[in-house]
């Protein structure tokens, strides 16, 4: 009898897992594709490099715009389906289209665009007959945190798009395998999940109910899969690409029969999901529940889309479009879905080699940049310098032998020239910058020093430059609830002293104590200098004391001690990446600029000549709006006014690559410059573009190469290290490194410096006769341009991201 319940019960789970053609038909069937397809110079498909289709669209708004009209025609055409939407910063041109469609349908312009888009505007589409499945979720989290995925989804899609709740599947596990009155934090008092529990014997009572807890969770995830299969799958999926080629939560090496579970996730996925938890300390200890590579792929007539937007997704989506199924690119097992699509941007795209060389192919004129791009690719590949590279093996590379096909020149001249320009770009980066005002400008506090100190360095040195650093966001988001906690706890401690007393006594945190903000920077650098903790935690808490004076306008001892008292209270209770209130991003915004003015206290720059523009449009909301004249434009216009400089640096990262304040501190800058230039008739300013940690320059398109020399490199640690004290533990790091910033970007400037020691030999730096090449160990890459090649930059830019 028990054999055969056994066998019952098997022959359940059987046709549980395994696809029936009882379920729900789908159509793919796509007019919205073919009418982007024909806007484009590619096919779907180049194999057999490539194993998806792909469609790669202007800019980011238009990808959110070609992914909203598929779903809408999919929804047409399948109502009552199965769908699974993604969370996150990616899809918001997804979400603001379709929101847009459906809250405007029967306008005139809205049928027009539709129509010309495939679309049936006769079909309303009828979103409340959906079902959906929910992708992913943190563990523990609760579901009311704002930046919890279950926050999101209720926000964006089912009020933003009108789904019906109860045919939502919500990864809801807030009360799951808890005793009455218990909370996840009762049960995971420090947020960690031990999954050796699953295995072992609890050690105490609290890991009992840890291990019930987790055992719960587990079950959950076995009931949720079992929902999905019941279903009949998913029929419209669409999801984003992590850095390391995630979907969902299946990080690099998931089981492709993976189904939803509990687990653990790599480094590169919590330092990409750092900014939403609040810092890589709550995120890389934090578990995810997410639905399996199975469960996508389940249903085989599933529409499957991702979308990936900015160069910096390029390799990895090249990799998981080109890849044979390999568990190290997850999306490669969505080859075995007949509509399985990629769309991208044309940055995300940039990688595909299929695509970039029917570009090139397509290019009637190639520039000497692209020119010197496609030679220095191959060199680099071959690992011999550039001179010693024999033409016939030049010819044999098909993007090298396209671009000579092209040229007028011989092989010989086109190397020879291309070496030439090298050094000619090394040169200038050690001629002297003499007589010039040099604006310096960052979107966060970092991101100069980060891309270019070494050439600060030399910069400041020279008596005859006037150097000013100006900071366009207050940068509160990068500040964790855990370092304020730390800092103000140092404070209160300070306050009981009597040197405190005396300085509260004596004035000094009032606001006509002219010189006390210079005093806090030197009597820290003092600190510094003599090897002292105590100091530098006195002249940091000085500082804060006189934000709390500046923010809450309070002047007594009292006031003070409570004020802190009331400030550590809210920051051990607030969940880490919570929205704070106006008052408490402004405390947090003006500790980052107290560390940039160490920074230059490093090399004698008082307080005045750090600016800080605080632009309107950081908020620290997840879709952030574009800058505006007023809020935006007029203070750095204004910085401009008042500094009359004669070079102007600028974070140049590409399309959607870096955080995407770079991108609109540019056009901000832009267009200052331009009413900057209208007003004085000044147009000989320079630009001087610079890139960090978040993407690099190809040797390429950089025309300035600064020589790094060891000690520029100890002096970048050093000062990033001892003045950033609040990203000192890299709480919002980079998912290629995993450390603090100024290790990145040394790594950086050497990898910059053995590309070019392979191009140009050793020798070149070995044996030069200027002791700055020889001392050469990393590269800075800049790329200088005029302020119409800037403008013209910036509005290329404007087109490949916004409407």
């Amino acid at each position: 009898m028990n054999e055969l319940n056994e066998l019952n019960e098997l022959n359940e789970l059987n046709e549980l897992f395994d696809y029936s053609e009882d379920y729900m038909k789908y159509d793919g069937s796509s007019k919205v594709e073919s009418i982007y397809l024909d806007k484009t110079e590619y096919k779907f498909i180049y194999p057999p490099e490539e194993k998806i289709k792909s469609i790669i669209t202007l800019n980011f708004p238009v990808l959110g715009k070609l992914t909203s009209l598929r779903f809408i025609e999919w929804v047409q055409k399948n109502p009552g389906g199965v769908i699974s939407l993604p969370t996150g910063k990616t899809p918001e041109h997804f979400i603001k289209w379709t929101q847009h469609y459906l809250n405007n349908w029967n306008k005139k312009d809205v049928v027009k665009d539709l129509e010309e888009n495939g679309i049936n505007t006769k079909i309303y589409p009828d979103i409340s007959s959906l079902s959906f499945i929910q992708i992913d979720e943190f563990y523990p989290i609760s579901p009311d945190q704002q930046n919890s995925f279950n926050y999101y989804i209720n926000k964006f899609y089912i009020k933003g798009f009108g789904l019906d709740k109860k045919k939502v599947q919500l990864i809801d596990t807030s009360k799951t395998g808890l005793p009455e009155g218990y909370t996840l934090n009762n049960i995971f008092p420090d947020n960690r999940v031990d999954l050796s529990l699953r295995t072992r014997y609890p050690k105490s009572h609290l890991e009992e109910l840890q291990k019930n807890a987790i055992h719960s969770v587990d079950q959950f995830c076995v009931h949720y899969e079992e929902k999905i299969r019941e279903l009949g799958g998913i029929g419209f999926f669409l999801g984003g690409i992590g850095p390391d080629g995630h979907i969902g939560f299946n990080v690099s090496g998931s089981d492709f029969f993976s189904t939803t579970r509990l687990i653990h996730i790599n480094y590169e996925t919590a330092a990409a999901a750092a900014a939403d938890l609040g810092g890589i300390e709550v995120s890389r200890n934090r578990l995810v529940i997410t639905i399996g590579l199975s469960s996508i792929i389940y249903h085989k007539d599933a529409v499957a889309i991702i979308i990936a937007a900015g160069e910096a997704k390029a390799d990895i989506v090249a990799r998981s479009i080109t890849s044979v199924e390999d568990i190290q690119y997850p999306a490669s097992i969505l080859r075995k879905l007949p509509n399985a699509r990629f769309y991208l941007t044309q940055g995300a795209g940039i990688k595909m080699k299929e695509r970039a060389f029917i570009r090139l192919k397509n290019t009637k004129k190639v520039s000497k940049i692209e020119e010197a791009f496609h030679i220095l690719n191959y060199t680099l590949k071959s690992n011999v310098p550039l001179e010693k590279i024999p033409a016939d093996k030049l010819m044999k590379d098909r993007f090298c032998n396209e671009v000579l096909k092209k040229s007028d020149e011989t092989p010989y001249t086109i190397k020879k020239r291309i070496r030439k320009d090298l050094i000619k770009k090394i040169n200038a980066g050690i001629k002297p910058v003499l007589n010039s005002v040099i604006l310096h400008t960052s979107p966060h506090h970092d991101d100069e020093m980060l891309g270019y100190l070494p050439y600060i360095m030399h910069l400041v040195r020279e008596k005859s430059n006037t150097n000013y650093f100006s900071y366009m966001t207050s940068g509160f988001t990068s500040v964790t609830n855990t370092y304020m906690v730390t800092l103000l706890e140092k404070l209160k401690y300070h306050l009981t002293l009597p040197r405190f007393k005396f300085l509260i006594n004596d004035g000094y945190f009032t606001a006509d104590y002219s010189n006390a903000r210079n005093d806090d920077i030197y009597y820290f650098l003092d600190g510094l200098a003599s090897d002292s903790p105590f100091i530098q935690d006195e002249a940091i808490t000085r500082r804060l004391l006189r934000i709390i004076v500046e923010v809450y306008d309070i002047g007594k001892l009292n006031e003070f001690l409570s004020k802190v008292n009331e400030l550590i209270d809210y920051f051990k209770t607030q969940y880490p990446g919570k929205k704070d209130p106006e008052h408490v991003q402004k405390i947090k915004g003006m500790i980052r600029e107290f560390e940039a003015e160490l920074v230059w206290g490093y090399f004698g720059f008082e307080s005045s000549s750090v600016l800080h523009a605080r632009l309107g449009f950081y908020t620290g909301d997840i879709f952030s709006r574009q800058p505006e004249m007023k809020s935006d434009v007029i203070p750095v216009y204004n910085i401009l006014m008042k500094t009359r400089p004669d070079i102007v640096t600028v974070a140049l990262d590409p399309e959607g690559s870096g955080p995407d304040t770079h991108y609109k501190v540019l056009q901000a800058i832009s267009e200052a410059l331009k009413k900057y230039e209208k007003r004085t008739g000044r147009s000989n300013i320079r630009i001087w573009g610079y890139r960090n940690v978040w993407y690099r320059f190809h040797p390429a398109d950089a025309n300035l190469y600064i020589p790094t020399s060891l000690n520029a490199i100890a002096v970048l640690n050093h000062s990033f290290l001892n003045c950033f004290g609040s990203q000192r533990d890299a709480s919002f790091p980079s998912y290629e490194y995993d450390g603090p910033f100024s290790k990145l970007a040394q790594r950086i400037l050497v990898q910059q410096y053995m590309a070019m020691k392979r191009t140009l030999g050793e020798e070149y730096f070995y044996n030069n006769p200027h002791p700055r090449i020889r001392a050469t160990r990393g590269l800075v890459f800049l790329k200088e341009l005029s302020l119409k090649e800037f403008y013209k930059h910036s509005m290329e830019l404007k087109r490949l991201i916004e409407v």
